[in-house]
């Protein structure tokens, strides 16, 4: 016998897994971290849109996650670099600290 598992459970995990990603982002200082808990919301939205295109047997969703997941390389790999090169120059990734647009 197969079992379908609900709409709510996927929309139930997609929603903790969004707060666990904004709370990361509110509550850490890394640039890594924060860009980790971005990514885990992205993760998240492409969960709750995988879930509602299963639901009404359309394709369109899944179309959309597979862009959104090659926005997301594409942004993984900029945003490392774009940490190499701020570590390289001031050997901190705190948030707190970099000050790179002030005067």
């Amino acid at each position: 016998m197969i079992t379908t598992v609900p709409i709510s459970w996927y929309l139930a995990l997609s929603a903790l897994l969004f707060a666990i990603g904004t709370a990361g982002m509110l509550t850490r200082r890394n640039g890594i971290s924060i860009f980790l808990s971005i990514e885990l919301m992205l993760n998240a939205v492409n969960l709750a849109l995988i879930a509602f295109a299963r639901l009404h047997g359309d394709r369109t969703g899944q179309l959309i996650v597979l862009f959104v997941m090659a926005v997301a390389a594409a942004e993984a790999a900029v945003g490392l670099g774009l940490f190499i090169a701020v570590f390289r120059q001031r050997r901190t990734l705190d948030v707190n600290r970099l000050n790179l647009l002030r005067w």
